[in-house]
């Protein structure tokens, strides 16, 4: 899996930025990193146990804290910070996100949540 060369949180804008060694790069929101985190609140202990997050649309991150040479701890303004983000989570949320980011609001919309 490819490593992040640069990592760079831009909060006015709401979005991390990552650059992959092999010249990939993603804009990701900082509502759909909160609702995709690797935490358990996020996604349970086990198959189908996820959770959809509503109300994070203006979410914020206070601090990206380096965890090891393999991921980065969001701290989240909500006070969510229990999600490690994997290099290859990381790679993995940018690389699906097209995909991802719509089945989030099918669900949201399905359970009458809004954002």
């Amino acid at each position: 899996m490819p490593t992040p060369t640069e990592i760079r949180l831009d909060r006015a804008a709401r979005r991390l930025d990552v650059s992959f060694d092999n010249g990939e790069a993603y804009s990701l929101p900082l509502e759909y990193l909160r609702v995709e985190s690797p935490s358990a609140e996020v996604q349970g202990h086990g198959p189908g146990q996820k959770t959809i997050v509503a109300g994070k649309r203006e979410v914020g991150v206070v601090s990206v804290e380096p965890v090891g040479n393999y991921a980065v701890l969001l701290v989240f303004d909500d006070g969510h910070d229990t999600g490690i983000f994997s290099w290859d989570y990381l790679y993995e949320l940018g690389r699906e996100q097209t995909a991802r980011w719509p089945a989030y609001l099918e669900a949201m919309a399905a359970k009458g949540l809004s954002r």
